[in-house]
């Protein structure tokens, strides 16, 4: 007979094993099926590593500027590839074992394998085709195994893998996805970063830090495409000055392999070929849920684009299927995942006053050098709604802080209703932006208006103040420009 639970979860990344721990929480009999490592992804090849290869970037570019800081630094500082990594490896080490110390606090049971969803209310999991291969990442104690395991409520929460274009898929030697791009076996001299989302400026941004010679391809007219145009005008016009070659409205068409080096043919928009010759290319063009070998299919699990369609609740077609994070679609983000999983299990749980998740009000953050930083809609976006709006602006360079740090290249840009008041969106571009524009989410999700933001005081000398000055901006108050 097989054992029964009252929810299980199918991934354990961020939306799952938040799933998993607030189920455990109401009572629920829990159970997370992971195939490969603890934590997923983000934990493992994406937000977390990547922030810690990033920080390393953040502080040798400062070692870099010591003078500016009327600092004498005897000696050269120079990365060193292999302790970068090491650093980065044992992070994401660190945090997988604390996922399975949160497993074993709070009683949920972990079933290693790959699962299939044969009926509504029972999975099958057989081996796992990815085992674990790291040793910081060793398999959890006490695991359960192969077979047959049945829930009223199961989960999906499979994230999402890198996307490959025909013609120049990675082959993890010349074109790196960023599962490579984590773990250089040594620095490329020069790199080719196709795609400008968050992923590959990220990435683009540490290797350059890093002395290599980087060239971004992105199809789009902007860089990050998703973000407001003039925050990443101001976000490129940096970028450019620290010595990235960005081409925009402009696509890899074709990819000859050497023996260690790659020739990339880049089309403008003028109908133009150039060939861009480099050591690597990273393919950062996008991800696609993890939704194959699942049973969707046979179940009749609606699927769009290479994601599970649910609803603010994680609901699918199929009763007592659910859906959560990136497998369930855009904006593919950790937060939104913890969240929706919360929601999910709350809704399974009968709490009530369980509100949808609100994708209009799920923060974005871009980690490179400026970083950028956003919530709602853009400039463009709102007009395209047919919204009245007042805009407000507010540069760093004159914000005191900004300046004393030496960081005084950025911008704090808001959109509001003009007949209401409404906070409709909020952008940013500047030193440490992915920390403040929380603040504007919380307004947001208050339903805040300009009112109440006008007469918030915001402490000095701070770099959030701009936030505020630019609230000030959009209603002709502003006072410190």
């Amino acid at each position: 007979m097989a054992e029964s639970y009252d929810v299980i979860i199918i991934g354990s990344g961020p939306g799952g094993y938040v799933a998993a721990i607030r189920a455990a929480q109401l009572g629920l009999k829990t159970a997370i099926v992971e195939r490969e490592h603890m934590g997923g992804i983000c934990l493992n090849w994406g937000c977390i590593p990547t922030k810690a290869l990033l920080r390393s970037a953040e502080v040798l570019d400062h070692a870099n500027h010591f003078k500016d800081f009327g600092l004498v630094l005897d000696g050269t500082v120079k990365p060193d590839a292999k302790a970068v990594v090491g650093r980065s490896r044992a992070v994401s080490a660190r945090l997988n074992a604390g996922v399975g110390f949160l497993m074993k606090k709070n009683k949920i049971d972990i079933i290693w394998g790959e699962a299939k969803i044969t009926k509504p209310g029972e999975i099958v999991v057989g081996k796992s085709s990815k085992p674990v291969v790291e040793p910081q990442h060793p398999l959890p104690k006490n695991v359960k195994g192969e077979g047959t395991y049945s829930a009223k409520h199961i989960i999906i929460a499979t994230g999402a893998r890198p996307r490959a274009l025909p013609g120049i898929e990675p082959d993890g030697k010349l074109i790196w996805t960023y599962f490579e791009a984590l773990k250089p076996d040594a620095l490329p001299k020069s790199l080719i970063v196709m795609g400008s989302g968050a992923i590959g400026i990220e990435f683009a941004s540490f290797y350059r830090s890093m002395g290599v010679d980087v060239t971004v391809v992105e199809v789009m007219p902007t860089i990050m495409p998703v973000e407001d145009a003039e925050i990443t005008a101001i976000a490129r016009k940096q970028l450019e000055k620290r010595g990235l070659k960005i081409f925009t409205s402009a696509k890899v068409t074709k990819v000859e392999k050497g023996a260690n080096s790659i020739t990339a043919h880049v089309e403008t928009s003028d109908g133009k070929v150039q060939q861009i010759i480099a050591d690597r290319m990273i393919s950062a063009v996008g991800v696609q849920g993890n939704i194959e070998n699942l049973g969707l299919e046979a179940l009749g699990i609606k699927t769009d684009r290479g994601c599970v369609v649910a609803d603010g609740y994680g609901k699918t077609n199929v009763a007592g299927i659910y859906a959560i994070g990136d497998v369930a679609g855009p904006p593919m983000l950790a937060h939104k995942a913890e969240h929706e999983g919360v929601v999910c299990v709350e809704k399974i749980a009968g709490l009530p006053n369980v509100h949808p998740t609100d994708k209009g009000k799920v923060p974005g953050c871009t980690y490179c050098n400026p970083q950028v930083a956003s919530v709602g809609l853009t400039e463009a976006k709102a007009k395209e709604l047919g919204r009245d709006i007042r805009v407000g602006r507010f540069s760093f360079a004159a914000n005191g802080k900004a300046i004393a740090l030496g960081e005084d290249q950025g911008m704090v840009k808001v959109i509001f209703d003009k007949k209401t008041g409404e906070l409709l969106g909020a952008h940013m571009v500047g030193a440490e932006v992915t920390e403040l524009i929380q603040g504007f989410v919380v307004a947001m999700n208050l339903e805040t208006t300009e009112e109440e933001l006008m007469h918030t005081i915001f402490p000095h000398p701070t770099v959030s103040e701009t936030m505020k000055e630019a609230v000030l901006d959009a209603y002709g108050r502003v006072l410190n420009a």
